[in-house]
């Protein structure tokens, strides 16, 4: 299975593609992306296992990770989807984890709540996922609005692999887009 393409008011959702290995790459080099997302920038060799892995989930679980392109030029704005990373976070065993990074062009545009509501429409309807979960580093406060505006209650703190995180839960039809 690949991904669907799904549209939105001003981007395209497609399936990940060699097409979208650059500028991903570049995406992750950049400090601002990694900020919160690991602490720091990607190497190419680290963004490629995971531009693979989130286009390969697909054909493992039925579902995975979406391109993220602008409606109008096609350029890449983020990536992000549906996802099993194995982080070790108790609270993520078991249910698929939702995630999203937009290339710094993009911020605060309202893109990631755009596309993460037509992401969740279709867990909803199309994949039926009773219950997806998410992580965000505590200081992320962009990402806390959009999980919130998604419908995201957090439930409990974790201290990962990846540093401390806030975990949090949306059930099946909660309210997306406020």
């Amino acid at each position: 299975m690949i991904a669907p393409t799904l549209t939105t008011q001003r981007m395209t959702l497609t399936a990940l593609t060699v097409d979208h290995w650059e500028a991903n790459a570049e995406m992750w080099a950049d400090p601002r992306t990694t900020e919160f997302i690991g602490g720091k920038p990607r190497p190419r060799n680290e963004s490629w296992i995971r531009f693979v892995a989130g286009a390969g989930l697909w054909s493992l679980l039925g579902y995975g990770y979406w391109a993220f392109l602008d409606g109008d030029t096609g350029s890449l704005l983020g990536i992000g989807g549906l996802s099993q990373w194995e982080r070790g976070i108790a609270e993520l065993e078991g249910y698929p984890e939702t995630g999203w990074a937009f290339t710094p062009d993009a911020w605060g545009r309202g893109y990631a709540t755009e596309a993460m509501i037509a992401v969740l429409d279709w867990a909803d309807h199309v994949a039926r996922i009773p219950e997806t979960r998410c992580i965000i580093d505590p200081g992320n406060a962009a990402s806390h609005r959009v999980a919130a505006k998604l419908g995201y209650v957090q439930f409990a703190h974790s201290e990962g692999a990846i540093g401390p995180v806030h975990v949090y839960a949306r059930k099946f039809g909660d309210k997306a887009g406020d």
